[in-house]
C-alpha cells in the first residue's frame, strides 16, 4: 500500500460510516424510534393486563384509549411529531370501537391484526410491481423522493428487498395470530400479540438497515432542485447585467461611436 492509498481508503471508511449513520438517523425517524415502541406496546399491554385481572371489558378499554390519549398530550406538551402517537389512537379506537359494538375483548384485537394483514400484502405487492412500498415510505426521508426508481437502480433493488422481508415477516406474524383469534382466549390472545410487537419489527428494521447500508448513497433531489434554481437565478443575473452592460454602451458618446456628431 503507498501512501496515497492510505487516505483514499480512509476517506471511503468514513464516507461509508458516515451513509450508515444516516441510514440508521432516517429509520429512527421513518419509525418512531424507541418511543414509537412504546407508545405503539402500551395501549395493548395496558389491555391485557387490565382484562387478565378483572375480565371487565369497559375499564380495559377506557384505560387502554386514556393512554393513548395521554401518549399525544406528552409529543404536543413537547412539541414533538404527533404521527406515531396519533396513529396508535386511531387504532386503539377502532379496537375499542369494535369491541364494546360486538361485547368480544377478543375483538380489540381485530382492527391492528387485518391492519398488519393488509400491510403485508402491500408491501409484497408493491414490490412486485416494481414500487416497493418501503421506498414510498423512505424516499422523502432520505431527500430522494422517486429518485431511485429510475436513476439509482442499486438503491430501487434494496427497497425491493426491504420491503419483501417486512412483508413475509408480517405475514409470518399474520400467520400466528389469526389461528389464536379462533382458537385461543383473550387473555392468551392478547399476550402473545404484545410479546410480538417488538421483535418482528425489529428483526424487519435490521434487515431494512442492513439492505440500505449495501446499497448506493440516496440522490438528493432537494439539493439538485435548490442547485437548479441557484444556477437560473445566476444566469439571469449574468443576463440582466449583459443587457445593461449593453445599453449603456449604446448610449455612451464614446469617439468613433454611431451617435457621434460629425
Amino acid at each position: 500500500m503507498t501512501s496515497l492509498d492510505k487516505p483514499t481508503e480512509d476517506t471511503q471508511d468514513t464516507e461509508a460510516d458516515d451513509a450508515r449513520a444516516v441510514t440508521e438517523a432516517a429509520l429512527f425517524e421513518a419509525f418512531g424510534g424507541v418511543r414509537g415502541m412504546v407508545e405503539t406496546v402500551l395501549p395493548g399491554l395496558l389491555f391485557v393486563t387490565i382484562f387478565t385481572l378483572n375480565n371487565d371489558l369497559h375499564m380495559s378499554a377506557i384505560a387502554a384509549l386514556a393512554v393513548s390519549l395521554v401518549l399525544v398530550v406528552v409529543r404536543l406538551a413537547m412539541k414533538d411529531t404527533v404521527k406515531h402517537a396519533f396513529s396508535g389512537v386511531f387504532g386503539v379506537a377502532f379496537g375499542v370501537v369494535f369491541a364494546m359494538m360486538t361485547d368480544n375483548a377478543k375483538n380489540f384485537y381485530l382492527p391492528g391484526m387485518l391492519y398488519t394483514l393488509g400491510l403485508a400484502l402491500a408491501y409484497i405487492v408493491t414490490s412486485l410491481a416494481g414500487v416497493p412500498l418501503i421506498g414510498l415510505i423512505l424516499g422523502p426521508v432520505f431527500k430522494e423522493n422517486l429518485s431511485w426508481r429510475t436513476r439509482n437502480p442499486g438503491r430501487k433493488k434494496a427497497y425491493t428487498k426491504a420491503s419483501y422481508a417486512w412483508g413475509f415477516i408480517l405475514l409470518a406474524k399474520s400467520a400466528i395470530l389469526f389461528p389464536l383469534y379462533w382458537w385461543a382466549d383473550t387473555e392468551q390472545l392478547g399476550w402473545v400479540l404484545v410479546t410480538l410487537k417488538i421483535p418482528p419489527f425489529l428483526l424487519a428494521v435490521w434487515l431494512t438497515w442492513v439492505f440500505l447500508a449495501k446499497a448506493p448513497a440516496p440522490i438528493d433531489v432537494f439539493a439538485e432542485m435548490e442547485a437548479a434554481e441557484q444556477a437560473e437565478k445566476e444566469r439571469e443575473e449574468r443576463a440582466k447585467a449583459e443587457r445593461e452592460a449593453r445599453g449603456e454602451d449604446a448610449l455612451d458618446p464614446a469617439p468613433g461611436g454611431r451617435h457621434r456628431k460629425g
